[in-house]
């Protein structure tokens, strides 16, 4: 079921067994409105949206009756008891980055950079061809590789 809030209008679906055919009061999760909510409501606009042949006189009536409706709860709004209300929250994504994940995405990083490396030197030829200036700089880049690892060497 569609539930849509009477003030900012935000629509929220709701499982219809958490309502009571007598209706409940519920909150709005995206404007912290509370209003109290009765399934005659959406089945009577399903009915009209239905029929076409009275449907304006008829919305009209109905309009009516939940204007009243709404002012109603208005005026009762302050009485609202809030441990029998539901709050209606929008589904929100927290941010779960954790070092854990930081570690991984550096790994996936370096392995990427590898087999690009690896790919590259595979074609070497080819590319030296199409790109000249990337024989000095692969030269260079491999040079560096290995001071790295003769320094690595050298504090183990």
């Amino acid at each position: 079921m569609i539930i849509e809030c009477i003030k900012c209008s935000k629509k929220f679906e709701v499982n219809s067994d958490l309502i009571p055919s007598e209706g409940r009061t519920i909150q709005c999760g995206s404007c912290n409105h509370i209003w109290f909510f009765e399934k005659k409501e959406v089945l009577n606009k399903d009915i009209l949206s239905n029929d076409n042949n009275e449907s304006d006189e008829i919305l009209s009536k109905i309009d009516n009756t939940l204007d009243e409706i709404e002012n109603d709860n208005i005026k009762n709004e302050n009485e609202i008891d809030k441990e029998d209300t539901e709050i209606i929250k929008k589904n929100e994504k927290k941010l779960n980055f954790t070092f854990g994940k930081f570690l991984s995405y550096i790994l996936v990083i370096i392995i990427s950079f590898l087999g690009i490396i690896v790919l590259i030197d595979t074609f070497d030829k080819i590319l030296y061809e199409l790109f000249p200036d990337l024989e000095l700089i692969m030269f260079n880049f491999f040079e560096i590789l290995k001071d790295i690892n003769s320094f690595i060497k050298d504090l183990i």
